[in-house]
C-alpha cells in the first residue's frame, strides 16, 4: 500500500537522529515503519503514515508524519501503557522530538521513583 503522506526526508530523519544522539550521547537505531492513524477524530478512516521508531531501555518511541510539515509523537512501554506529549500535533519536527524526549525522561524518572 502506498502512502498518501510522503516519507520522511533525509533532513527530517537527520533532525530526529541528531536529537537522539544529543539525548543519549550515542547513536540510537531509528527504524522507518508504517502506522495507520485516524487523522480526523470525526472520520473513522485510517490513513497509512510513515513513522520513525526507536527503543531505548523499556520505552519505545514513535514520531509519525501526518502531513507536510505535520508530526505526532508518543512513547509506550506496553499496549496498556502509552503516552503522548500533551500536544496532538506539531508543525516543527525538532520541537516534536525534543518534547517527546523530555516527557519520556520525566515519566521514566517518576516510574523509577515508584518502583
Amino acid at each position: 500500500m502506498q502512502h498518501a503522506i510522503p516519507d520522511f526526508a533525509d533532513a527530517e530523519r537527520w533532525c530526529v537522529e541528531t536529537a537522539l544522539l544529543e539525548r543519549y550521547c550515542r547513536k540510537i537505531e531509528v527504524q522507518p515503519v508504517d502506522v495507520e492513524l485516524r487523522l480526523d477524530p470525526v472520520i473513522p478512516q485510517l490513513t497509512l503514515c510513515p513513522a520513525l521508531y526507536w527503543k531505548e531501555g523499556d520505552a519505545a518511541c514513535l514520531i509519525t508524519k501526518v502531513g507536510d510539515g505535520r508530526f505526532r509523537s508518543q512513547f509506550f512501554y506496553s499496549v496498556r501503557e502509552q503516552y503522548g506529549t500533551g500536544q496532538e500535533e506539531y508543525d516543527d519536527l525538532a520541537q516534536c522530538v525534543v518534547t517527546l524526549l523530555q516527557k519520556q525522561a520525566d515519566h521514566e524518572a517518576k516510574r523509577q521513583q515508584n518502583s
